[in-house]
């Protein structure tokens, strides 16, 4: 046969589809490269001044005589601000675009980052922790609704995890930066260690802010890196996947409705339980073990974060090549429940409970990327900005439950113990929840 006899256009078809899929190839790595490693900065300066104040305590315990509840209250009481102010912030997103409300945010977290220094009662911290909560709301709902701006939801799994491959990515560097910063600068302008932490780690937080309004693009059609192709390309992409996925609310209104988004929520929470807890306590349960100076602590305080970065993108990837959703979330969460409940069993042994703390960070920072891809198969448009937020609101309520009742027990008991096994158990009914979701609705 002849190509004058073939069907019109058939002599192209082979390196037409040759060339689209190049082009594709070409411009989700542009995406890739354009955005993601900035938004992870971004999340790790975020998260640093989030949770620093659990390796804080190592000092500040000593030095304003705070007791394990105050900390764990003064720690949840950030979700509280973060809780009430969650929708709003990022309806607002939704309304004046990313890149300057992305940049209020860590600014605005920033200044409040470094007033840290001036806690002297159990009040002014409490204070403090529900205006960073209020000043943060919105960061992270944020961040997963513009990546569906930019990623369909075949693609998005591997991505959410890439990204927060940053909480990990905070952990590594943060605790051994933290426990130097304390150990080296104690004393210094008559300043305790904790001080200086927080003056200086609030930092990166203003500078970034501000790179952001430089950097970051409202959405693709802003995006003067990509040519006219290449945003069609990712316009048409988003189209298709609105089109086809399943259908969700139109509305805000709706979305609260909708009981769907509330068994979302419900998974979140106990998906979050584990994360907080692991993130705040974590230097606490290494010195436990008989760890002793802030930097060992630190540096060992690492190690469970280096294996949640390898679990989260080896799921992640497989999440999305297989387009399965349910399993890949339902095994770390087992995973977490498997660690905290071996490492409650053996905390003075160093080696045994830093193995199993590791698989419990494995776990249960892994359920959190994978968690996104839920509720993102049947959000879209305004309806997604408040039932993304809606749900990390409601699930980041166990970032306020999480620490405080770990604390409470701690006073209690004189031991993690039993906070931990409380751990383990909500991690076990996360997996139910997601086991009795159905696979339909967000297998995509």
């Amino acid at each position: 046969m002849t190509s004058s006899t073939l069907p019109a256009g058939a002599t192209h078809a082979a390196p037409s589809a040759t060339a689209d899929a190049a082009l594709e190839k070409r411009t989700y790595a542009k995406v890739f490269w354009r955005l993601v490693p900035f938004l992870m900065l971004c999340y790790v300066v975020a998260y640093l001044d989030r949770v620093n104040v659990g390796f804080a305590k190592l000092q500040m315990g000593q030095d304003l005589g705070f007791s394990e509840t105050v900390f764990g209250l003064g720690a949840g009481i950030f979700f509280l601000g973060y809780f009430l102010f969650e929708v709003p912030s990022n309806l607002l997103l939704n309304r004046v675009g990313a890149r300057i409300w992305i940049a209020r945010i860590m600014i605005t977290w920033g200044l409040l980052s470094a007033c840290f220094m001036f806690v002297k009662t159990p009040t002014s911290f409490y204070i403090l922790r529900f205006l960073l909560g209020v000043a943060e709301a919105g960061f992270y709902p944020g961040v997963i609704l513009y990546l569906t701006h930019w990623y369909p939801a075949h693609r998005r799994a591997r991505i959410i995890a890439v990204f927060m491959s940053a909480i990990p990515v905070a952990g590594i560097f943060g605790n051994p930066l933290s426990g130097w910063i304390m150990d080296s600068f104690h004393g210094a302008a008559s300043l305790s260690g904790w001080q200086w932490m927080f003056i200086i780690e609030a930092v990166p937080a203003v500078i970034v802010g501000v790179m952001v309004l430089v950097y970051l693009d409202n959405g693709i059609a802003q995006a003067r890196w990509l040519n006219a192709a290449e945003k069609a390309l990712l316009q048409r992409e988003i189209a298709r996947d609105a089109e086809h996925g399943a259908k969700g609310p139109h509305s805000v209104a709706g979305v609260f409705r909708d009981v769907r988004i509330w068994w979302m929520a419900l998974i979140y929470f106990a998906f979050v339980m584990g994360q907080y807890a692991l993130t705040f306590w974590l230097p606490t349960l290494v010195k436990a073990t008989g760890v002793q100076g802030n930097l060992h602590i630190g540096l060992l305080s690492a190690i469970p974060f280096v294996c949640a970065i390898v679990a989260m993108n080896l799921f992640g990837r497989s999440a999305d090549r297989r387009q399965e959703r349910r399993w890949h979330l339902i095994v770390p969460a087992l995973m977490g429940a498997i660690g905290f409940t071996v490492a409650a069993s053996y905390t003075q042994n160093t080696a045994v409970s830093l193995a199993f703390l590791s698989l419990a960070a494995a776990g249960v920072l892994t359920c959190a990327p994978l968690f996104w891809s839920l509720p993102t198969a049947f959000l879209s448009g305004t309806a997604a900005a408040a039932g993304i937020a809606a749900i990390n609101s409601v699930g980041n309520l166990a970032g306020f439950v999480s620490p405080y009742l770990i604390g409470y027990l701690k006073d209690l008991t004189g031991s993690t113990q039993i906070g931990m096994y409380v751990l383990a158990a909500a991690l076990v009914l996360g997996a139910i929840g997601v086991w009795l979701t159905p696979k339909q609705l967000v297998n995509r």
